[in-house]
């Protein structure tokens, strides 16, 4: 098995086809085919079930995934390694949640590529259960979580900062103008909601649930912009991170609800694998993640 082949096939299996894989490799299409099918034929076993123009692996592609990015991951290591005093360079991989991608990692991401034009910035959104697991395969470098702190045996986890969280609503909205709305209060209401399986989402719903609160109706929507959109269009409330809002409750396009706030606590991290060898790029990144957070939390 060549490195080169099973980085191939690694980045098959991500990106799910062949043409892709291609595009983002800068191969010729027949060129990761090939490679591809050299791996196989070794092997002894098909990686990858071609059902038309999907691509799915099959289980012995599954159980080769983890090994053969561990596999890459260390020969890039080897190769930084005998660089390490050198000036930062390699690809940085860096996954995040949708709301830390779109308003936190921002200036970090147009910094670090100011300072390090030589390093091939990838960033990747996902839930944070994906992302755990794409720190542990060894598809990404870093991640950032935003949900409540914990720990985990095989990472290392780094608190950034605690995120505040507000209810809001359109201005005109009635409770904009009470004291302090009550979980009752939210029994006739309709709740615009992240996808299932963000962190914040869940704990709001179970604090519906303890105070036996069944909205009027809930809606999903695909993107934090597309929830404040329809909050301001009167569709219903929302639960978000503040940072996802303050340009618009300083324009006064939104409201935050004075409500009964429970203990719901999420935070911003960043983590990566404790068995991972860190290059001159990644420790610069987290030099400039640090210098940000402690900005965030002036």
């Amino acid at each position: 098995m060549e490195i080169r082949q099973l980085n191939t096939f690694k980045v098959v299996a991500e990106v799910r086809g062949f043409t892709k894989a291609a595009e983002q490799l800068g191969y010729a299409q027949s060129s990761v085919t090939a490679q591809i099918q050299a791996l196989e034929e070794e092997l002894g076993t098909p990686l990858f079930d071609r059902l038309g123009k999907k691509i799915l692996l099959t289980e012995a592609g599954a159980r080769l995934l983890p090994f053969a990015a561990e596999m890459v991951r260390m020969h890039d290591a080897a190769k930084e390694a005998l660089q390490s005093d050198a000036t930062p360079s390699g690809t940085l991989t860096i996954g995040a949640p949708e709301s830390l991608a779109a308003y936190r990692l921002p200036e970090i991401v147009r910094e670090y590529r100011r300072l390090y034009p030589q390093v091939k910035f990838v960033l990747r959104p996902g839930m944070c259960f994906e992302l755990r697991q794409g720190v542990r395969a060894g598809q990404l470098d870093f991640a950032f979580l935003l949900e409540p702190q914990g720990e985990a045996t095989d990472l290392h986890l780094e608190t950034l900062v605690e995120e505040r969280m507000a209810m809001i609503a359109p201005p005109d909205h009635p409770f904009a103008a009470k004291e302090r709305v009550q979980p009752e209060d939210l029994a006739q209401e309709s709740f615009l909601h992240t996808e299932p399986g963000c962190s914040y989402r869940g704990q709001f719903e179970q604090y519906l649930q303890r105070h036996g609160v069944t909205p009027a109706n809930s809606l999903e929507f695909w993107n934090i912009e597309a929830i404040k959109n329809c909050v301001m269009a009167g569709l219903g409330l929302s639960f978000l991170p503040l940072i996802a809002v303050e340009s618009e409750l300083r324009e006064g396009k939104l409201a935050v609800l004075p409500w009964q706030e429970p203990a719901i606590r999420v935070a911003t991290q960043l983590i990566h694998h404790k068995s991972k060898w860190l290059s001159p790029a990644h420790r610069e990144f987290m030099r400039l993640v640090r210098e940000h957070a402690q900005k965030w939390k002036e």
